[in-house]
């Protein structure tokens, strides 16, 4: 790596991908090298988030795993690069240039938020479990509400309360800077996106030690190989902002919502089941249905294809955290499946009719060969004397 004139070392962007550069011999392992730690990427100027480059770290060939810092971040972005169009790096650089705008200009309220303290953030019972993660410590901490939604008690009223006031502050910085920002997503009105703020390795941290390995616990199917990416944000509602949340899937594999508070009626979730997107407008059955009432600190954990929506805030302001954690491993698998039914109800009861349609196509098959058997045998049977 070249030195600038002071000694330090200056920052190499990784160069633009190549089919001279890249060995496409050279593939990622299809499970991760858990025993090695992923080296830090945040001084880097990459096109990706370098949370992801780190969680990516562990799945890269041994020859790869073994070379320099830059080599890697090097064949990482290649991978990558090669992977999205030319206008999605536009977007990429773009939105790069719009978080480094906000970054250089606002000032935090509450600097040691931005780094994660589980002992400060999190109530005991959430930190016991997940110190020393065991599926009897999880099935102590964990109320499976529904089929497939799960709560628990997460974070602590202080925490909650300084996250809030952080939150505040970004409005009121937009506010005073007449500065425009991106939404949490396309339906969303209101809120913050965090990692725009200089939450992402935060939030990314508590998706690798926490959320991940719970996740990987209650979701098998989904989360087997972790969780190695994240959009983490702020919504609200209530008078003056959002009221409620029409009927829709997230954008992840697992969806991560806690209240932060604050007082507040109605807000209620709705849940109408898990679908993929063939099934994704089919009808809900009985047992899918189930409403939940938020209560500040206390998280509420499901898959992002399980079809959602809120209910009207009827009073008071009502904020939430939202993270929606991702897995590249899972959806490279997704692209090349035609039937989910591990996990999407509406394949499950095709995969039923399809197997009652077997076997009853069976019985009349083995019945009309039991009757032609039958004819056959009594026309060779001589007449009776």
């Amino acid at each position: 790596m070249a030195l600038d004139s002071s000694g330090k070392q200056q920052q190499q962007r990784p160069r633009p991908p190549s089919s001279k550069t890249r060995d496409a011999r050279l593939k990622l392992r299809r499970t991760p090298n858990e025993e090695h730690e992923p080296e830090n990427y945040e001084d880097l100027p990459l096109d990706f988030s370098p949370a992801l480059f780190s969680s990516l770290e562990r799945y890269l060939p041994e020859k790869i795993l073994n070379s320099t810092r830059i080599e890697k971040a090097r064949f990482m972005s290649e991978l990558l690069q090669s992977y999205s169009p030319a206008t999605e790096l536009n977007r990429i650089q773009r939105h790069r240039e719009y978080r480094q705008r906000i970054l250089s200009s606002y000032q935090r309220l509450h600097g040691d938020i931005y780094t994660l303290d589980p002992a400060r953030f999190f109530v005991p019972s959430f930190l016991d479990a997940v110190s020393q993660p065991s599926e009897e410590r999880f099935r102590s901490m964990i109320v499976p509400s529904a089929p497939g939604i799960y709560t628990f008690d997460m974070l602590q009223p202080r925490f909650c309360e300084m996250l809030l006031a952080e939150v505040e502050h970004m409005e009121k910085w937009v506010y005073d800077s007449r500065s425009t920002i991106m939404r949490p997503n396309t339906m969303n009105r209101f809120g913050v996106v965090l990692d725009d703020f200089g939450f992402e390795t935060m939030l990314q941290k508590l998706v690798d030690d926490f959320i991940s390995p719970i996740s990987q616990f209650l979701f098998p199917e989904v989360c087997g190989t972790g969780l190695d990416s994240h959009h983490g944000f702020i919504v609200e509602y209530g008078k003056d902002r959002d009221t409620d949340l029409g009927f829709h899937v997230d954008d992840s594999e697992v969806s991560l919502n806690v209240c932060l508070g604050k007082q507040f009626s109605g807000g209620e979730l709705y849940f109408r089941g898990v679908r993929c997107d063939h099934h994704v407008n089919s009808e809900s059955v009985e047992n899918e249905n189930y409403d939940y009432s938020h209560v500040p600190g206390r998280a509420i954990l499901h898959l992002g294809r399980h079809r959602h929506g809120a209910k009207a805030t009827t009073s008071g302001h009502r904020v939430n955290l939202i993270l929606w954690c991702r897995s590249s491993t899972f959806r490279e698998m997704k692209s090349y499946q035609s039937d989910f039914s591990s996990w999407c109800g509406g394949c499950k009861v095709d995969r039923q009719n399809r197997m009652q349609a077997s076997v009853k196509a069976t019985m009349e098959l083995l019945n009309r060969r039991t009757a032609e058997k039958t004819l056959v045998e009594l026309s060779s049977t001589p007449p009776a004397d």
